[in-house]
């Protein structure tokens, strides 16, 4: 595999340091929205922690920027002891193929089979091992063996999003970004699939940051930070 610029992001799960991280976003009519507030949070490597707060909040913007898929206007971020916002854009591209992400939809490819889906991300990637054995191990690590030549269409909501999961660790990754991974699913399957997640964090060394509107699935987490209009408000811890 190619080498990796982001010290330690291979190495143990990653700690996640904010300081003072503002994003406003500016619409079409000139008003100013400001997704985040002066956010200051730090995250310790191999923790799992729920980002919890009602739509609009700032919780996908809050994953965002800490995945450097948008960058904030003020304040720093540190993953793994590299700063963010130091890394050029080639270097914030491989820093994203190097951690996991999760997302509300699904977003497999529907033409692709369950196991090339995992593998896809992959596909650019000069790599040392067989891709479509590390994809089938997934697979069978998130529940689907035998399911490998199922396409998404095939499946259903909940099997979609594990093969989304394992999609997000076909990488290695130690940081894995949730957003809203159990929003397009019905509570039961829901909280399976957040069981899922937690039992991966703990099994593959992860430091996992999920958000989530649903307080019964947060409080899964062994810290919950609460956020709204922007801003840090609150913050609980598991017994």
């Amino acid at each position: 595999m190619t080498n990796d610029p982001i010290p330690g992001i291979h190495d143990g799960a990653a700690s996640v340091s904010l300081q003072e991280v503002s994003k406003v976003y500016r619409t079409g009519l000139g008003v100013e929205v400001r997704a985040l507030d002066s956010v200051t949070l730090e995250i310790q490597a191999g923790q799992a922690v729920a980002i919890a707060g009602p739509s609009g909040s700032g919780k996908s913007t809050l994953l965002h920027v800490i995945g450097a898929m948008d960058s904030p206007d003020a304040g720093t971020i540190t993953v793994a002891g590299q700063e963010l916002t130091t890394l050029g854009e080639s270097e914030r591209t491989t820093f994203r193929s190097r951690i996991g992400f999760v997302f509300q939809r699904f977003h497999l490819l529907p033409a692709l089979s369950a196991l090339d889906n995992v593998a896809a991300p992959l596909l650019p990637l000069k790599v040392d091992f067989d891709r479509h054995e590390r994809a089938r191990d997934l697979l069978a690590a998130v529940g689907l063996a035998g399911r490998e030549r199922d396409l998404p269409s095939q499946l259903s909501g909940g099997e979609q999003q594990r093969v989304a999961i394992a999609r997000a660790l076909v990488n290695t990754p130690r940081l894995l970004l949730a957003d809203e991974p159990t929003g397009n699913l019905d509570s039961h399957t829901g909280s399976e699939v957040m069981g899922l997640l937690l039992e991966l964090q703990r099994n593959r060394a992860l430091t996992l940051l999920i958000a989530t509107h649903d307080t019964s699935l947060a409080t899964k987490c062994e810290r919950v930070v609460h956020l709204l209009d922007g801003r840090l408000i609150d913050e609980e811890h598991a017994e």
